[in-house]
C-alpha cells in the first residue's frame, strides 16, 4: 500500500527539501478514545477456534489449499486467542510483530491473514493512535490495533454443526425406558408407602387404562384424596 494512503491526511503539511510528509503519521481513521473490551472466558474462546476450524473445513473447496480462513489465518486466531487474549478483561492488543512470532510466519503474512479474518467477519479491531508532544510540536503516534473475535453466528457462510442424533435403541448411552405405572406402584408398596402415595402413581399416566382402574377400586377402598 502507498504511503500516502497509510497517513493520515491533514491540511498543515510540513515540508523536508522536495518532500511532503503529513505532521501526523498515522492510519486513516485511527481513535484516540479508549477502547472498551469486553472479557470472555475461555470455554468461550476454545468454543470459537473450534468453531473456525470447522468453518475452514467447510469452505476449503478439493485442490485448494485454503479456505476462508487459511492456514496462516488459523495460526494468527490460534495466537490471538490462546497467547495475546486476556481472558479477564478481554483485552486483546498486540502488535504485528508479536503476533508474528507467536504465529511462526511473517509480518507480511501476519498482515493478509488478517485481512482475510476480517473479511470473513471472524475478526474485527479498531485502529488506535495516541497523542505525544515532540520538541514542542502536538502529533499522533500509530499504537497497536485493538482486536475483537467476532461470535461464530456473524461469520459469512458459516453453518454450526448439526445436533448429534439420540442413541439408537440397546446402545450404550441410551436412556433405560421408565416402568410402567403398575411395576412403580408395586415398588412403592414394597419400599413402604402409603396406599394413598400408592394410587396417586396409578393415577399419573392417563393413557393407562389398567392402572387408572386399580386407582378407581383403590379409592373406594381406602377413601377419596386428602
Amino acid at each position: 500500500m502507498r504511503l500516502s494512503e497509510q497517513i493520515n491526511s491533514t491540511p498543515l503539511p510540513f515540508f523536508t527539501g522536495m518532500k511532503t510528509y503529513a505532521a501526523w503519521p498515522v492510519w486513516k481513521d485511527s481513535a484516540r478514545a479508549e477502547v472498551k473490551f469486553h472479557p470472555m472466558p475461555r470455554r468461550q474462546a476454545v468454543r470459537l477456534f473450534h468453531d473456525a476450524r470447522r468453518y475452514e473445513r467447510q469452505t476449503r473447496k478439493f485442490g485448494r489449499q485454503d479456505g476462508a480462513i487459511g492456514r496462516n489465518g488459523l495460526a494468527i486466531l490460534h495466537a490471538l486467542i490462546f497467547d495475546c487474549l486476556n481472558y479477564a478483561t478481554g483485552r486483546l492488543d498486540p502488535s504485528y510483530e508479536r503476533i508474528a512470532h507467536l504465529a511462526n510466519i511473517s509480518v507480511r503474512s501476519v498482515a493478509r491473514g488478517l485481512a482475510k479474518l476480517k473479511a470473513v467477519g471472524v475478526l474485527n479491531w479498531v485502529r488506535r493512535c495516541f497523542e505525544k508532544v515532540i520538541d514542542g510540536r502536538f502529533t499522533l503516534a500509530q499504537e497497536t490495533n485493538a482486536y475483537a473475535v467476532v461470535p461464530a453466528s456473524q461469520w459469512t457462510g458459516y453453518a454450526p454443526p448439526p445436533p448429534p442424533p439420540p442413541p439408537e435403541h440397546g446402545t450404550w448411552g441410551e436412556h433405560p425406558p421408565l416402568p410402567n405405572m403398575l411395576t412403580q406402584a408395586a415398588d412403592a408398596l414394597r419400599s413402604g408407602q402409603s396406599p394413598k402415595s400408592t394410587l396417586s402413581l396409578l393415577e399419573a399416566d392417563p393413557g393407562d387404562a389398567l392402572a387408572l382402574s386399580l386407582a378407581r377400586l383403590g379409592r373406594a377402598i381406602f377413601g377419596p384424596k386428602n
